[in-house]
């Protein structure tokens, strides 16, 4: 009879402590301590963020993707104006670590979770300044219709009768492209560009004595250069945000 009633317990036990595991793996978010993930008003992640492609950021850990918009994946290729090459998805994540560069922090606010379990959101720079709008004002980004309903139209309109960006040449819109290069695409993640990169960076490039791109070894020098000293506009002569084309 004590034998029996000791299993009882036991089980008992171990039963409680399933249950507890269970509501703690369920009930887990990392990072997002927030009451109601289907509440777009209660749901916000701030920090500073690192760019991982033109449309994703990583904020404390946590995918984010902005809603509404879409950008060239990594891996995309596009046509500049000669009708050559250029790695389209590279040039549109520079753009967006430029632009968040001058953020202490990003805010994002939750619209819903995506297929590849990333938080897609609304996100704003610490000024306020919309990072979807700014994307595709730039050329860095087209509206996606599909999320949008059309929220980002003004902004595409400008940037392409601009010719700025994407719009200097032919591209394919990235979800175009996706459906050609497997479904996977999207969900393939690279590392961050981020605030790590620009530190280490800052602790080789140098805005003395002044270069050219002849003198200029790398893409990313030539980005620092544009970013971070007074003649680095000199290196981007068509203003596509973009500095010394040829090494990129």
């Amino acid at each position: 009879m004590v034998q029996r009633r000791l299993l009882l317990v036991t089980v008992a036990a171990a039963g409680a402590l399933a249950a507890q595991t269970a509501m703690q793996h369920s009930d887990h978010m990392p990072e997002l301590n927030l009451p109601n993930w289907t509440s777009a008003g209660l749901a916000t992640i701030a920090g500073v963020a690192s760019v991982i492609d033109g449309d994703t950021i990583e904020i404390h850990g946590q995918r984010i993707r902005f809603n509404g918009i879409d950008a060239p994946e990594s891996q995309q290729l596009c046509k500049n104006a000669s009708g050559a090459d250029y790695p389209c998805g590279r040039r549109s994540a520079q753009a967006l670590d430029t632009f968040l560069a001058a953020s202490k922090a990003v805010q994002c606010t939750f619209v819903t979770w995506d297929r590849y379990h990333r938080f897609v959101g609304d996100c704003q720079r610490a000024d306020g300044a919309s990072v979807a709008a700014w994307m595709v004002e730039h050329g860095q980004a087209i509206d996606w219709p599909r999320y949008s309903h059309g929220a980002y139209a003004a902004q595409q309109g400008k940037a392409e009768a601009a010719k700025v960006g994407l719009w200097v040449g032919k591209f394919q819109a990235p979800w175009e492209w996706r459906a050609g290069h497997g479904d996977n695409a999207e969900a393939a993640v690279s590392q961050p560009l981020g605030i790590i990169s620009r530190q280490q960076v800052a602790q080789s490039y140098s805005c003395q004595p002044r270069r050219k791109c002849s003198q200029i070894s790398s893409c990313d020098e030539a980005q620092w250069y544009l970013s971070n000293c007074p003649w680095g506009g000199k290196l981007d002569r068509d203003g596509d945000g973009q500095a010394c084309e040829t090494l990129c």
